[in-house]
C-alpha cells in the first residue's frame, strides 16, 4: 500500500509555465518538455498531508479521532502520584555530558510528534497539527499548532524547533550530532508556526520523519538569555522551559523532586492528551539503599512501586498494609521487546578480543541456578536481542535472511549460515558451578592461549594475567554477580567484583571505563537509524548507546538494510540476519527477562481498562480516585 493511501489526504498541484513552454517551442523542445514536465507534474503531484505518520502501513486512528483507545477519556483529575528513585541526583539538564539528572527532568519537553502506544511506529500531531511531504520523503513540513506554548506563556514558534535541532548537534552527544548531520542537512524556518527538515538524498528516509517529529522543543530565548551558563551538555540546577503539561515545583537534592500540573498548560483539550495528565503533582523520593525504599513503601511515605527485584517480589510483601487490602499487588501484561539487558564485556579490552574467551565467560553464568536459588524461578532465560517477537531469528536462516546474510561474503562467519543462532546454554539448576560448562569453559581458555599457572591464575604468553573486573552500582545486584564471579575465578580468571558509588560508575559507564558491565540495548518492533549510534561502526568509540563498542563489517551492512527497508518484510527478514549475527559475537551474556509488569500501590490508584500493549502508563494514563485516597487516610493507613 502506497504511503498517500497510508497517510490519506494527497494533495494536487499544478503549474502551467506559460513563459517556460513559449521558450521550449521557439528551440524546438516542445516534445521533450511535455515528458519531463509529465514527470515532474507527477512527482509534485503527490504531496501527502496528514495528522499523523505511519512508518509502514495505515494510521490505525482517523484524522479527528477522540482520543487514543488506551485511555479513559472520563479519567479525574488530581492526587498525587508518588514513586521511589534509587541513587542520587545532581543536575535537572537530562542532556548533561556529566552528573545525574533528576527522575522526570526530560518530560517537560514535548515534540511536534507523540507516539502511540498500541501502534508500534506510529505517531500523531501534538505541537504539530499536521504535515505535509512528498511521497519521496525528501522533505518534511511540519504544520504547528498556534496555540503551544511554553511554561511562561511565550508561544512555542518554528523558530523554537530550529533552534533545538541544531542545539542538539551542537552541544548534544557526539554520535548523534554525527549521525543527524549526514541525514538531516538542513532545518528551516518557513513562517511563525511552519517548519522544514530537509533529508539528504541517497539514503533511507523511513524512520526521518518520526525521527525530527520526536525531538524535543527548548526555548530559544531561555537559552539565550545566558548563552554561557544554560549549554544543553552542562549540569545546571535550572530546569529550562518546556511545553509540557507539568512544571518543576520544589526540590532537595539527592531526597525529592516535586512536579506540579501547570493550569495553564496549552494542550489540555488536544484529542492525543484526552484522558492522559490526570495527577495534581508528582513526587519522587531518592534512596540510596534499596531496603530503605522497601520500607519507606510499606509506610506510605510514598505509594506506588514498580518492582524489579525477584526477591523482593517473592518475600517482601507480606506487610499488614497488604493483608489488609490497602495496598494492592498487580502483575500486568507487557507487550513491548524486552530490553536486551545482559552482562557486556568491553570489547575494546584485549582479554576480549579471543571469541574462545568470550564463550567461557558466557559458560562461567548458571541462569537456571541463579533463578531458581536466588530469584525464587520467576524469569525466563534471554536468547535474543529481540526476544518473543517476530524479529527473533530462531532455526536455519532461510529465504530473504539467508540471501542478506550470504551478501556479507567473508566478512560473514561461515557457521552463522550452517547453524542455528547461538543460544543461552543450559545449566544445572541444583548447583552453582555447572561441572560440564566449567569443563567446556576450561577447555576454550586453553585453547585461546590462556594457561593455568602455579598459582591457579590463567596467564598468556606474555606472562599477564586473565583478569576481569566487574563493575556496579547496584548492591541488589551483589547476590547475583557474586556467584558468577566466583564461577569466574574456578575457571582460572582472576576476576574482581566492584561496587562503587553512583556517580562514579556514571562516569566510568559513559567513559567505558570498565571491563564488564550490567547494562543492556534498548530493542524496538521498527528499529531504524538508533542502530547506527548502538552497533554502528562510526560510533563505536564513543557511542554511550554501545557499551561494548560492538561493531564490524558484518554488522554495518545489516543497519544499512534496515535502514532502507521501504517494507516489513525486508525488515524482518534483516533485523532476524542482524540478530543472528550479534549473537554469535557473544559479547553478552545473555540473562533473564521478565515479560510483566510488577506493580505494587496504595489502593487510590486506578488504570483504564484496556492498557496499552507497549506502555504501563503509570505517569500519564493512570489516575487518583478521590474517595480511595480519603478512605485510605480515614483509616489511618496513610497521613
Amino acid at each position: 500500500m502506497s504511503r498517500a493511501r497510508a497517510n490519506s489526504l494527497a494533495a494536487t498541484r499544478t503549474d502551467p509555465r506559460p513563459l517556460m513552454w513559449r521558450v521550449l517551442a521557439l528551440s524546438g523542445l516542445v516534445v521533450l518538455a511535455l515528458a519531463a514536465m509529465t514527470v515532474l507534474a507527477r512527482a509534485e503531484d503527490k504531496i501527502i498531508t496528514s495528522h499523523g505518520f505511519s512508518e509502514f502501513g495505515d494510521l490505525k486512528y482517523p484524522a479527528g479521532f477522540a482520543h487514543f483507545d488506551y485511555v479513559n477519556p472520563d479519567a479525574p483529575r488530581g492526587g498525587e502520584l508518588s514513586y521511589a528513585a534509587q541513587g542520587t541526583f545532581d543536575s535537572f539538564n537530562p542532556y548533561a555530558k556529566q552528573g545525574r539528572a533528576a527522575a522526570g527532568s526530560g518530560d517537560q519537553y514535548e515534540s511536534l510528534l507523540i507516539p502511540a502506544y498500541d501502534e508500534p511506529a506510529s505517531y500523531y500531531g501534538l505541537v504539530a497539527e499536521s504535515l505535509e511531504y512528498p511521497e519521496s520523503q525528501d522533505w518534511v513540513i511540519f504544520n504547528m499548532r498556534p496555540e503551544a506554548r511554553f511554561s511562561d506563556g511565550t508561544p512555542v514558534t518554528a523558530e523554537d524547533v530550529v533552534f533545538s535541532h541544531e542545539l542538539l548537534l551542537e552541544q548534544g552527544l557526539k554520535s548523534y550530532a554525527e549521525a543527524v548531520r549526514k541525514r538531516i542537512p538542513k532545518a528551516e524556518v518557513l513562517d511563525t508556526h511552519r517548519v522544514k527538515f530537509h533529508f539528504a538524498p541517497d539514503i533511507s528516509r523511513r524512520a526521518l520523519i518520526s525521527q525530527v517529529g520526536g525531538t524535543p522543543i527548548f526555548s530559544k530565548a531561555w537559552f539565550m538569555a545566558d548563552p554561557e551558563n544554560r549549554r544543553l551538555d552542562e549540569p545546571r540546577n535550572e530546569p529550562g522551559i518546556g511545553s509540557g503539561p507539568y512544571v518543576l515545583d520544589s526540590y532537595d537534592f539527592n531526597r525529592r523532586v516535586v512536579y506540579l500540573r501547570n493550569q495553564d498548560y496549552w494542550g489540555d483539550a488536544i484529542n492525543v492528551n484526552i484522558g492522559r495528565n490526570n495527577y495534581e503533582t508528582m513526587r519522587i523520593e531518592y534512596f540510596t539503599d534499596s531496603i530503605a525504599a522497601m520500607e519507606a513503601f510499606k509506610a506510605g511515605e510514598f505509594t506506588l512501586r514498580q518492582e524489579n527485584n525477584s526477591k523482593n517480589w517473592a518475600t517482601s510483601y507480606d506487610f499488614p498494609a497488604v493483608a489488609k487490602g490497602w495496598v494492592r499487588l498487580e502483575e500486568l501484561t507487557d507487550g513491548d521487546v524486552p530490553s536486551a539487558t545482559g552482562f557486556i564485556m568491553n570489547m575494546d579490552r584485549p582479554q576480549f578480543q579471543d571469541i574462545r574467551v568470550r564463550e567461557a565467560i558466557q559458560l562461567a553464568f548458571n541462569f537456571e541456578w541463579t533463578n531458581e536459588s536466588l530469584q525464587y524461578g520467576l524469569f525466563q532465560q534471554r536468547h535474543s536481542f529481540w526476544q518473543g517477537t517476530h524479529l527473533e531469528a530462531t532455526g536455519l536462516p532461510e529465504g530473504r535472511e539467508l540471501e542478506v546474510l550470504q551478501a556479507l561474503g567473508d566478512a560473514l562467519d561461515p557457521a552463522v549460515l550452517t547453524g542455528e543462532p547461538v543460544s543461552a546454554h543450559s545449566s544445572n539448576a541444583d548447583r552453582q558451578s555447572d561441572r560440564r560448562n566449567i569443563r567446556r569453559a576450561m577447555k576454550l581458555l586453553d585453547e585461546a592461549g590462556w594457561k593455568v599457572g602455579d598459582d591457579g591464575k590463567r596467564r598468556n604468553a606474555g606472562g599477564q594475567t586473565l583478569k576481569v573486573e566487574f563493575l556496579s552500582d547496584q548492591p541488589t545486584l551483589d547476590r547475583i554477580l557474586l556467584p558468577f564471579v566466583d564461577n569466574m575465578k574456578r575457571l582460572g580468571i582472576d576476576a574482581k567484583y566492584e561496587r562503587i558509588d553512583p556517580s562514579q560508575f556514571t562516569l566510568r559507564r559513559r567513559e567505558r571505563d570498565f571491563d564488564m558491565v550490567y547494562s543492556g540495548y534498548q530493542t524496538s518492533l521498527q528499529p531504524s537509524t538508533g542502530l547506527y549510534q548502538q552497533y554502528g561502526s562510526e560510533a563505536a568509540a564513543y557511542s554511550v548507546f554501545n557499551p561494548a563498542g560492538i561493531h564490524g563489517p558484518d554488522i554495518e551492512p545489516l543497519i544499512d538494510n534496515i535502514v532502507a527497508a521501504t517494507e516489513a518484510d525486508e525488515l524482518q527478514a534483516n533485523v532476524r540476519a542482524l540478530d543472528r549475527v550479534l549473537r554469535a559475537k557473544r559479547f553478552l551474556v545473555p540473562i533473564w527477562y521478565l515479560g510483566k509488569h510488577w506493580v505494587a500501590y496504595w489502593d487510590m490508584y486506578e488504570y483504564p481498562e484496556n492498557l496499552p500493549p507497549y506502555a504501563l502508563g503509570v505517569e500519564d494514563l493512570w489516575w487518583v480516585n478521590a474517595d480511595k485516597a480519603a478512605a485510605l487516610k480515614a483509616d489511618g493507613a496513610l497521613r
